[in-house]
């Protein structure tokens, strides 16, 4: 009996969220003041590739890039993924290095304040560097101890012929490069290095192209760059943007790889709400996003989000097992330390497969195909155990600030 009135409210409030948009924006942006979003800077000239490593490292088209970027000083830029509301990593690009008249000192003030790792981007053949090297040589007086990412992009340009192909295996791996490299890039490559050798920065080479530019892959050295950006600041964010398309193919769904990011920011969202420290505040909060993430994956699959649909998935991963997460989360915070991030994992990983679920009943639901009660507490389980891998490090206590 009890346990219906829960699933009922819970539904309710899934439904129609008893918390405005307002508010919960407000209660978010107050969460990640413990454990914020991470920020990577991209420092660099203009057409030096700073929107393919964003595409190259997200996932997302051209377009959304163009369009998501929005201004937060007169030459500096933001993009945040997968979105405002829920971003789990966000990109600042400072734009003007290099251009006649340019003053950096605002745009330098202001993402010094915000950004965790300077990703510095320069083309593999340009060595007109003064700017971007009279800025970071700045940056890193005032931050000694800053981790900073040296990319060097359009490795294609070095090649002595358009019609050059990769190397393969990838050939630019650490301080020496494979013996057959192209020598005019890397002379150039290790010219460049140069320039930075006394900054105290990793570097990472790439090409990052679009399908018709003809080069394959497209994404070459796109694993190297992934390891020097874990390298330097250990977030976890490589295996959380990674499972995009293999949840994809997980589910048989094309729709999950758009779904995939806003369940993940939701989780991440829903777990920073769990970590205030009143029951009676947090769980509407944490229901309330919740609703969110619901009506945002019924907006992507084209379909209603009706109360036999939350009723459905509710009933087949028991509310029970929802509640008893909520009592783990409470329960949680009595101890000392721990106590928060512990119920922040618990109820992000709930979150992810409560989304991950509701993918695919919607999946199943568009392809026309039955589904059993059991099928959705399957793909629950196994959800919910991959959302604690996956956010293990983004709830760990080297994140909080």
């Amino acid at each position: 009996m009890i346990s219906n009135l829960l699933k009922v409210d819970w539904i309710d409030q899934i439904l129609h969220p008893k918390v405005s948009d307002n508010r919960l924006h407000e209660k978010l942006q107050q969460a990640r003041r413990h454990l914020p979003v991470p920020v990577f800077w991209l420092l660099g000239k203009a057409q030096s590739g700073k929107s393919s490593i964003v595409q190259g490292l997200t996932g997302s088209s051209r377009a959304e890039i163009g369009q998501g970027f929005r201004p937060c000083t007169r030459q500096s830029f933001v993009f945040d993924f997968p979105d405002e509301e829920t971003a789990f990593v966000r990109f600042l690009d400072t734009r003007g290095l290099g251009e006649a008249g340019y003053d950096p000192a605002e745009d330098m003030a202001w993402c010094q304040s915000q950004a965790h790792l300077l990703m510095v981007v320069v083309k593999a053949m340009d060595h007109e560097l003064d700017g971007v090297l009279s800025a970071v040589r700045a940056i890193r007086t005032m931050h000694p101890d800053w981790p900073m990412l040296v990319i060097q992009t359009c490795l294609h340009e070095g090649y002595p012929h358009k019609t050059t192909d990769h190397l393969l295996p990838y050939a630019y791996a650490g301080d020496r490069f494979a013996g057959n490299c192209p020598p005019e890039l890397a002379r150039s490559l290790n010219m460049q290095r140069q320039h930075f050798k006394d900054l105290n920065v990793r570097f990472a080479a790439v090409d990052l192209t679009q399908q018709e530019d003809g080069y394959v892959p497209i994404d070459y050295g796109l694993d190297a760059l992934w390891s020097a950006i874990e390298s330097a600041l250990p977030t976890g964010l490589r295996q959380m943007l990674l499972q995009s398309q293999a949840q994809s193919d997980l589910l048989n769904d094309v729709y999950a790889q758009h779904a995939y990011p806003h369940v993940l920011g939701y989780a991440i969202s829903c777990g920073l709400l769990a970590m205030t420290p009143l029951p009676a505040v947090s769980v509407p909060l944490v229901i309330a996003a919740q609703g969110k993430l619901f009506h945002s994956i019924a907006s992507i699959y084209g379909l209603a989000l009706t109360r036999r649909s939350v009723y459905e998935v509710a009933s087949a991963v028991g509310i029970g097992g929802l509640g008893f997460g909520i009592g783990v989360r409470e329960l949680a915070k009595l101890v000392p330390g721990w106590g928060s991030l512990i119920a922040g994992l618990s109820t992000a990983a709930i979150t992810y497969a409560l989304g991950m679920t509701l993918c695919y009943y919607y999946a199943q639901t568009r392809q026309g195909h039955a589904f059993s009660p059991d099928m959705l507490k399957a793909v629950y389980d196994e959800q919910l155990q991959r959302g604690r891998e996956l956010l293990k490090e983004r709830f760990s206590k080297d994140t909080q600030s």
